[in-house]
């Protein structure tokens, strides 16, 4: 009887010494972790900056193209006669005047 219950205490002793070592190297390396994951938080990666930078000028380009397909209906509407429409197509203009120098030029192809 007395045979069993050291064997016992042995193997949980053995089991338990791991979960303790394992614990105490978490313990040990979680500020480490934790600052590593603040610092990846806080800044920015070259292609996470190009992929914002992306998205940006795709954004600009087609509200670029939607001001244009505008412009084209109220120039229509204003050869037709429609002086509102003239006003319209004016501003719409001046919009598209304003855009145009933040989007970038591609360059030609030879």
């Amino acid at each position: 009887m007395r045979a069993i219950a050291i064997l016992t205490l042995t193997a949980c002793s053995l089991v338990v010494s791991g979960c303790v070592v394992r614990t105490a190297a978490d313990i040990v390396t979680a500020p480490i972790r934790v600052g590593a994951q603040i610092v990846d938080w806080a800044t920015t990666s070259q292609s996470e900056a190009d992929e914002k930078r992306g998205r940006e000028i795709r954004r600009r380009e087609e509200q670029l193209a939607k001001l244009e397909r505008r412009y084209g209906e109220e120039r229509e509407d204003c050869a037709d006669g429609d002086s509102e429409a003239c006003a319209n197509a004016r501003a719409i203009y001046l919009k598209i005047e304003e855009l145009l120098p933040i989007i970038p030029v591609e360059p030609a192809e030879s």
